[in-house]
């Protein structure tokens, strides 16, 4: 199957081209985070007319939640403008999208039926992209996921990492809760559903995918900085505790993905596992910074 990724030079983009180049099944036609930054429908509309994809595989908004940039509206249109590309062409367009369209009300994971309550961007933002998307394309599938780790690119291991390696004490909540997952494991599943598309599946609608285990800011930093230990001095005092106001309670972005096991037998898989490796690799690519 021919799949345009937008978004390729992401930290989940690389990991999946390399799960893909590893099972040689999918033919890959990549566009960079630069190139996709369209001003105008026609130029994406060109995009997947040239490339002429059985998929269009869009990731670019954890890619901006991860560098800290704001999701624009111009963002939001893009994501229009391709799920319109793909109901014309006949392609299938899959999104992948944030547990952040919740409000972290609840204090259960949430499940794919519910219904995004962000009341903030960027999550209000992207649960507007997510109803556009499906409204203009009857191919269309969002896989939401949890923050990336990565051990290049921005993002929390970069965050945590980096202050570490500085010097600096990083004050972190220990409240609000999220369920993150390593680029390398979101490739196997995007590869995964691919696979299953290619075969013959027409999934739509919504479903979710991170980790089983929760953490917090601080609980993940502890865990990094565990890591890091076993290569690098850390100081006493590398991370605290943010101060919690009396009374305050904290958020839930935890993923129910029920939906994706049931769809695609696609199992999760706990980030601690991977954790030490991310950090090597990091530390490795950091040398002499």
């Amino acid at each position: 199957m021919l799949v345009l990724i937008i978004a390729a030079d992401s930290a989940t983009g690389a990991a999946l081209r390399a799960v893909l180049a590893r099972w040689g099944r999918h033919e890959v036609v990549p566009i960079t985070v630069a190139a996709s930054r369209w001003k105008s429908e026609r130029q994406a509309k060109k995009a997947v007319r040239r490339a002429a994809p059985a998929c269009v595989l869009d990731l670019r908004f954890t890619h901006l939640l991860a560098s800290g940039d704001p999701v624009q509206e111009l963002d939001c249109a893009r994501a229009h403008w391709l799920a319109k590309a793909c109901e014309r062409a006949g392609a299938e367009y899959l999104l992948l999208s944030s547990a952040c369209v919740f409000s972290g009300s609840l204090p259960h994971p949430y499940r794919e039926q519910e219904t995004p309550d962000a009341a903030e961007p960027p999550g209000s933002l992207l649960a507007a992209v997510e109803a556009q998307v499906f409204a203009a394309c009857s191919r269309a599938a969002v896989l939401r996921t949890g923050p990336v780790i990565a051990s290049a690119g921005p993002g929390l291991l970069d965050d945590v990492l980096r202050a570490l390696l500085a010097g600096e004490t990083r004050v972190l909540d220990d409240r609000d809760s999220f369920c993150p997952v390593p680029s390398a494991d979101l490739g196997r599943v995007i590869a995964g559903m691919l696979d299953q598309m290619a075969a013959g599946a027409e999934p739509r609608g919504v479903f979710h995918y991170a980790s089983p285990d929760r953490t917090t800011l601080y609980g993940f930093a502890e865990a990094v900085i565990a890591a890091a230990s076993q290569f690098v001095a850390v100081a006493d005092g590398a991370i605290a505790r943010e101060p919690a106001e009396a009374g305050e309670g904290g958020r839930n972005w935890a993923l129910d993905c029920r939906d994706l096991r049931d769809t695609f037998a696609i199992k999760q898989v706990p980030w601690r596992g991977v954790i030490g490796d991310a950090v090597r690799a990091y530390l490795v690519n950091h040398q002499g910074d």
